[in-house]
């Protein structure tokens, strides 16, 4: 089927779903397919549990009048998504980075929410499948459209640049991560850096950290750039405390005197500064800007400041890379706290370069002196160091409570697939 046909049912049915089990009568449910799952095998359940039509790409699971027959399930998705964002004339603006693309995404639609019906991506659906479908639930009436996308390979950021269609662009930073799908930090650039080339041929607008060198060379070619930073940019903010709370001082491009945030560690301030510029872009009035900021609190863990009994936590288990990794332990060793505790689980996707650089995160934890550290996961097991091991976050967790700690600081952090939240649930 023409996507324009599809489009055409879309618009009667604009609930999609991929998933039997949060289905509601009237979605419309694409069967995808995965490494171990094949979504045509739920066709049947979806239209019984209330579906309008399910799209489907194996011809045996057809059901008259009720399945959609597609070539493919994604790339059908892929281009429904497409046909519905170039109904729009608003500004889209793509988000990528190594790292602080979710705080920095979060953080800008808190303060364009303030004046504008604007949507954006919902947690970190920031993938193939996560990108369509959050240009799917963008409703006639926004006026603002704010995406964030993920990459682990070459290629991948253009591919969403020619479903997403952005005007307007941010690379928060290009750092070590998905070094396995990058092969390098130069990969990284390369990779982030398919969504200048985006912007370069349409003519687009980039918000650009001016500190980063790297990023000032990558935007070459770009004639809209916006610049924020600490220094030599058109708005300019400083870090004037950071414990536990990040606390920015603007010197130039603002009428906001400083702002209080609710966010842990002071390599949070590009994130901050990029919601200042983009709001400053769009015309929202600088007391919105800086309401919106002090009132926004993170979850989800990122950056969550948690107070257990007497202990004190920082969780920051959303993810990890060298990056991030080693800006947290940094972070943590100059905050004036009592008796602090590294709990830190393996990175993954690091490929050839895992066991090099869970060796520098040892050595760099060893430039400071802690209560106590403990470490997580398969990237640690093999490196000899003088500190606890686990072989995951449950057996971490159980140690953990046995030790009955009081008034310790405790900074829990790692990728995503160790759960390092487990360690406080346990």
């Amino acid at each position: 089927m023409h996507p324009e046909e599809l489009y055409k049912i879309y618009r009667q049915f604009s609930s999609i779903q991929t998933d039997t089990r949060k289905l509601k009568p009237g979605d419309l449910f694409f069967a995808l397919k995965g490494g171990n799952f094949n979504g045509n095998h739920f066709a049947k359940k979806a239209i019984e549990s209330g579906a309008a039509f399910a799209v489907i790409d194996e011809k045996e699971f057809e059901i008259p009048g009720k399945t959609i027959l597609a070539d493919d399930v994604l790339t059908t998705l892929q281009q429904l998504a497409k046909h519905h964002r170039q109904q729009f004339t608003i500004p889209f603006l793509a988000i990528t980075g190594s790292n602080g693309k979710t705080t920095t995404k979060e953080l800008i639609h808190t303060v364009l929410s303030t004046t504008y019906k604007t949507y954006t991506t919902e947690g970190n659906l920031n993938n193939h499948i996560g990108i369509p479908l959050t240009l799917l639930k963008i409703k006639p009436d926004a006026e603002l459209a704010v995406v964030e996308m993920g990459a682990n390979h070459i290629g991948e950021i253009a591919s969403y640049c020619n479903i997403a269609l952005p005007t307007h662009g941010i690379i928060t930073n290009c750092g070590k991560a998905h070094l396995e799908g990058f092969g390098s930090e130069e990969g990284v650039r390369k990779g982030k850096g398919e969504l200048y080339d985006h912007l370069k041929v349409i003519n687009g607008t980039a918000f650009i950290m001016w500190d980063y060198n790297y990023l000032q060379e990558m935007s070459k070619g770009i004639t809209k750039i916006i610049t924020y930073g600490t220094h030599n940019a058109e708005l300019e903010g400083i870090t004037i405390e950071s414990e536990p709370f990040l606390k920015i001082k603007f010197q130039k491009g603002t009428s906001l005197s400083s702002v209080q945030t609710h966010l842990v560690g002071d390599y949070n301030l590009p994130n901050v500064l990029a919601a200042v510029a983009v709001g400053k872009y769009f015309k929202t009035p600088d007391e919105k800007i800086g309401a919106a900021i002090e009132n926004y609190i993170p979850s989800n863990n990122r950056s969550q400041w948690i107070e257990k009994g007497s202990n004190k936590i920082i969780l920051d288990a959303y993810n990890a890379n060298p990056s991030s990794l080693k800006q947290a332990i940094d972070n943590f060793a100059k905050m004036h706290a009592p008796d602090k505790i590294l709990i830190l689980g393996s990175m993954a996707e690091l490929g050839e370069h895992s066991t090099r650089e869970h060796q520098l995160i040892i050595e760099q934890i060893q430039k400071y002196k802690w209560a106590n550290v403990i470490l997580v996961g398969g990237g640690f097991e093999k490196i000899n160091s003088p500190y606890r091991w686990f072989k995951n976050s449950e057996d971490a967790g159980n140690w953990f409570q046995q030790q009955h700690f009081q008034n310790h600081t405790i900074l829990i952090k790692g990728s995503r697939s160790m759960q390092m939240e487990k360690v406080t649930e346990v």
